[in-house]
């Protein structure tokens, strides 16, 4: 039994919801973390509820309504039907919930700013790009207060005067409860995968999620004015590895209870010194690789590389093969070669020759395995299990359709072999 100091300090500890982590960033924005924006983001129960519910409808255009709208003390969302008729729903307060609010805004109500994410993490992130396709109050969820803590999503977030408006355009319609619904611009897509975020997780379908937290399946494109068929046996509710797309970067949602399972950077720092312990060797240069640790970079000649179709690792093949000439970044193109192809000395398999690089976010591993496999054709190393669920998943690729992505940095994965087995010459093997 704990003593009462004991008690005191356990229940001051925060409770933690879960986090939410962007995929593209691989642990870190390019220019760093700072404030709101960050390639993490963390909720925790805050210390006073500041969640709302739907209370009273106006549906006439009447004094009520004129008022319901620009009191900027009275949460509210605004369905324009016509020019000459709007219909309000007020929300009131809700002492059982927290809410946070997600979007590319940096006004105050946003909790978690979230830019366009640029595939391979080469994106300027403190610029805001004026042609982004994330709603400026993308999305909210919603955190039950008292165990078990469930977290809810719904499509859009209330603004600096409280409120939400969805124009005349925005599809719409009215609910079987006498409530009004509708979807925002681009879309707020969740996908919960199969058996959770673990070793026997399989991708789910993608949906779309209403204003009023309501599931339907997939418009036509993105923006259609129609919205998809409701999906009744489906809810709202945010489950460890749920995926959240907001059209232009999509956020992985872990459970406080998933994080506990997952590995943690150290675990990972781990595992990246025991590779470079087992002393693994260019089988050309008979040199022995290494990857580098977050503090420092390795030697360009200790850098491990891949044939991305065979699999077998080197250091940088270079003077011996190419001439001086030739730099580091441009290699010479083979005889017959596809341009960035190049033949493997040992099983003369020709592929793309590529560095390799550890994938640092430890929230996207599905287990704490080594990482014996690597994205292709980005290069990032991960564990086996971790790469299998990537490659077979289907990612958002902002409004122009779905395909598989590594999750480290979000490039689009190769169309034939998506990843391969890292076949190291050393003990590893």
């Amino acid at each position: 039994m704990l003593a009462p100091e004991q008690e005191l300090l356990s229940s001051s500890k925060p409770i933690k919801y879960g986090e939410l982590i962007v995929l593209g960033y691989n642990g870190s924005l390019p220019n760093g973390d700072r404030g709101r924006r960050r390639s993490r983001f963390a909720l925790f129960k805050r210390p006073k509820a500041n969640g709302v519910k739907p209370s009273t409808v106006h549906s006439t255009c009447s004094p009520q309504t004129a008022k319901a709208i620009s009191n900027k003390n009275q949460h509210s969302v605004s369905y324009t039907l016509s020019r000459a008729q709007t219909v309000v729903v007020e929300y009131a307060h809700d002492s059982t919930t927290d809410m946070f609010q997600i979007g590319r805004s940096t006004e105050s109500p946003i909790d978690f700013v979230v830019m366009d994410t640029v595939p391979g993490c080469h994106g300027k992130s403190g610029t805001l790009s004026s042609q982004s396709t994330i709603s400026r109050f993308a999305c909210r969820i919603v955190c039950q207060r008292a165990p078990p803590y469930t977290a809810r999503i719904y499509a859009a977030g209330f603004d600096s005067s409280k409120s939400i408006f969805l124009g005349e355009k925005a599809a719409k319609w009215w609910c079987a409860d006498s409530q009004m619904d509708g979807l925002t611009t681009n879309g707020i897509l969740v996908m919960r995968p199969r058996h959770g975020f673990t070793c026997e997780s399989k991708p789910g379908s993608w949906r779309e999620i209403s204003v009023c937290g309501n599931v339907f399946t997939l418009r036509e494109t993105r923006s259609a004015p129609t919205p998809g068929k409701l999906v009744e046996n489906e809810c709202h509710e945010l489950v460890d590895g749920t995926l959240i797309d907001l059209c232009g970067a999509t956020l992985l949602w872990r459970s406080a209870e998933g994080l506990s399972r997952t590995p943690t950077p150290k675990h990972l720092e781990v595992l990246r010194w025991e590779l470079n312990a087992a002393r693994p060797q260019c089988p050309v240069g008979l040199h022995t690789l290494a990857f580098p640790s977050l503090e420092c970079s390795s030697s360009p000649d200790h850098q491990p590389w891949a044939y991305l179709t065979c699999g077998h690792v080197y250091g940088w093949r270079g003077s011996a093969e190419e001439d001086e000439s030739q730099s580091r970044e441009e290699p010479r193109l083979e005889p017959g070669l596809e341009q960035g192809e190049r033949e493997c000395p040992l099983c003369r398999t020709r592929g793309l020759y590529v560095p390799l690089k550890l994938g640092l976010e430890s929230g996207f591993y599905l287990d704490a395995a080594p990482p014996t496999h690597a994205f292709s054709p980005c290069g990032h190393v991960c564990s086996e299990r971790t790469a299998t669920f990537w490659s077979r998943l289907l990612l958002p690729h902002g409004a122009h359709g779905l395909c598989p992505a590594c999750p480290f940095c979000m490039r689009p994965l190769a169309r034939h072999r998506k990843s391969v087995r890292l076949i190291f010459q050393g003990t590893l093997d």
